[in-house]
């Protein structure tokens, strides 16, 4: 984490505070926000920092809630994909 660039590095950081206590469903908005800020600033994160991030919001929580976030990150991505559109051909 200490070669992060710092803007990622404090989003990353807010994103784990805000996770803090919530279960895999609601992690769901935090993600989604997380992403947006990104975005907005001009940044894209690695498949490496995806990976830490999902590390970070797995922490403590049980198998299912781990399967959740899995299931919340695949239907993220798969927005993403689709340009945001949901239910278009």
């Amino acid at each position: 984490m200490k070669n992060l660039d710092p803007v990622k590095l404090e989003l990353i950081k807010a994103a784990a505070q805000q996770t803090k206590g919530k279960n895999g469903k609601s992690l769901a908005p935090v993600m989604m926000n997380l992403i947006t800020s990104a975005n907005k600033k001009g940044i894209q994160f690695t498949p490496g920092e995806v990976s830490l991030i999902l590390d970070i919001l797995k922490e403590g929580k049980s198998p299912q809630e781990c399967a959740q976030i899995d299931n919340m990150v695949q239907m993220v991505q798969n927005m993403q994909k689709n340009g945001g559109r949901k239910g278009r051909s």
